[in-house]
């Protein structure tokens, strides 16, 4: 009896050793889930090197970007967005229809069917990110952005009580990029599927070729447990017991987020496609998103580079088996690689009977999303900032909204092994992201016991060789030449005697260069980021839901920082 007591004082002092652990490391999560102990970091973006000078500076509010967008992302250009918002009505009758219809046969979250619901309102609106439909979601930018639409979705409702947001997910079933979206990454291994032979839009392509991929995923999971029952099971409902991998995609999405109420909307449907025949009609006709967006990318492109270009016609021809560009010619309009081709009034015939069969490229896609939803705000990469700013004119030219676009949050999930690593370096979080020979640099001229570096002897000589060459020219002018070479090859031969003595210095420290090489491999693997390398069936499997609930407490949604997790 006496050892049960003290088993069960035991089994008590840890659970609340824990629970003291978990408050003290600022953790506010549910306590449903104490497996974890977490913290966060943030870092300004353009202290991290990753970002182009468009975005951070658009996120510095630099006069250079404020042409190209609407509402700047900060709370009150957002605040500006959602009234402007109301200016600009979309049919809501088609929306919640096509919506409801497109959730036939999913089990719906309450939260899900409140903002389905919601969206009938004129008083609600949108918080929008878009994605391709990645096999497995590849990357786990895929999941941060979803996270950052629904953490600002309800950060917005607790600002304007009189109004309600909607955390919406626009899945981009109708890329035709196999090669990318057939892929993904777990524990450092490549997946590969290449969509057996199947052209078209992914979005509609049959999930039936999938089991033996999914089979030799499943084989590495582990460890056993409750975590990786739920992630297989996720998985092979979705891959292996719905048609198409838009429909699978659409299940495991929301299985992962119904409970936070994210909305999943599916563009390639006849009823959406039906609103936006106007500006395809145009598009057609007079093609004229290509002078307009190109009159713009002029001005943008004095000062940053372009992230995409547009084409005469911006519009693709879809079917089951086909995605490919819309071109004109003198005799009319035809399909790239196909001996499809029609006249002016057969292609109108085709457009209004089946306007489903025609696809906005990259250039019309956010015109599209505009013309559908009741969006204030698109969250989207670097990448997708850079090319919203491209169609502000676009916008004008078809009257249509153009939100506030908001960079979405990078993250990376700092584990305790790499979390050693940088405490025994003496690393702060933003030098993290140095370049490794940088970082070599500073743990060298903080531990070692001589100063290596030359800089005060550079500027010493460079003072006495001057003085030098002086002298030198006062005598004869044309050894003015002889001298500024000499001073240029000892100053090269005094940084070649620094990178010995930096080299020799590193050998005294080899332990702390591993610890280096070690920490900026496991942080930043191929020199990139873990965002954009690992899928979230690494962390699933370790963290489960409490993953995702670190994440979405973790966010700043209109910080315009860099997450780091530490857990």
């Amino acid at each position: 009896m006496h050892g049960s007591l003290l088993h069960i004082e035991k089994f008590f002092f840890t659970i609340a050793t824990e629970y003291l652990q978990f408050v003290c490391m600022g953790v506010t999560s549910h306590p449903k889930s104490l497996q974890v102990a977490y913290r966060f970091s943030y870092v300004d973006c353009a202290e991290t090197g990753f970002f182009s000078k468009l975005v951070t500076d658009y996120l510095g509010n630099e006069p250079g970007t404020q042409p190209f967008y609407s509402f700047y992302c900060d709370e009150a250009g957002m605040d500006d967005a959602i009234a402007e918002r109301a200016n600009f009505p979309v049919d809501r009758v088609v929306l919640c229809n096509t919506l409801q219809r497109q959730y036939n046969g999913l089990e719906i979250h309450s939260r899900v069917q409140q903002n389905l619901e919601l969206l009938a309102n004129d008083n609600t609106y949108t918080v929008c990110t878009a994605h391709q439909p990645n096999l497995l979601t590849g990357y786990l930018y895929f999941i941060y952005k979803i996270i950052h639409a629904i953490k600002l979705a309800d950060v917005l409702n607790e600002r304007h009580p009189e109004k309600h947001f909607v955390p919406v997910y626009y899945m981009g079933s109708e890329d035709n990029d196999i090669e990318e979206l057939g892929v993904f990454r777990f524990r450092g291994d490549k997946y590969v599927w290449d969509g057996d032979g199947q052209k078209g839009a992914v979005g509609r392509m049959s999930t039936k070729g999938l089991k033996k991929l999914l089979d030799q995923l499943f084989r590495t999971f582990g460890p056993p447990g409750a975590n990786c029952d739920r992630l297989q099971q996720m998985i092979t409902d979705a891959y292996l017991k719905h048609a198409t991998i838009g429909a699978a995609t659409q299940f495991l999405v929301n299985e992962l987020f119904g409970r936070f109420g994210l909305v999943i909307l599916d563009p390639d449907d006849a009823a959406f496609k039906h609103q936006f025949i106007p500006v395809m009609e145009d598009e057609l006709l007079n093609r004229n998103a290509q002078p307009i967006i190109a009159r713009q990318i002029v001005q943008l492109g004095e000062h940053y580079k372009i992230q995409a270009h547009p084409r005469e016609i911006n519009l693709f021809y879809l079917t089951d088996q086909i995605r490919e560009r819309i071109e004109y010619d003198e005799n009319g309009w035809w399909v790239v690689n196909t001996d499809i081709r029609w006249t002016r009034e057969e292609i109108l015939a085709e457009l209004y009977e089946h306007p489903e069969r025609f696809s906005p490229n990259v250039m019309l896609r956010g015109l599209y999303q505009e013309t559908i939803l009741p969006d204030v705000v698109f969250i989207g990469g670097g990448a997708e900032v850079a090319y919203w700013m491209q169609l502000k004119t676009l916008f004008g030219h078809y009257n249509g909204f153009l939100p506030c676009i908001l960079l979405r949050q990078s993250i990376m999930v700092e584990d305790k092994i790499a979390l050693r690593l940088q405490e025994q370096l003496g690393l702060n979080d933003a030098g993290l992201f140095a370049p490794i020979n940088e970082i070599e640099k500073e743990i060298v001229a903080r531990l070692a016991g001589i100063e290596w570096q030359t800089t005060n002897e550079l500027a010493a000589m460079e003072q006495l060789l001057q003085q030098l060459q002086e002298k030198a020219t006062a005598i004869d002018a044309t050894l003015k030449l002889s001298a500024a070479a000499v001073l240029t090859r000892m100053k090269h031969q005094l940084q070649t005697l620094e990178q010995k003595m930096l080299r020799a210095e590193k050998k005294k420290l080899a332990v702390q260069m591993q610890r280096i090489a070690t920490l900026k491999a496991k942080l930043f693997p191929g020199g990139g980021l873990t965002e954009r390398r690992d899928n979230f069936s690494d962390y699933y499997l370790e963290y489960g839901e409490q993953f995702l609930d670190m994440v979405y407490e973790g966010t700043q949604p209109v910080s315009g920082k860099f997450l780091i997790i530490k857990c």
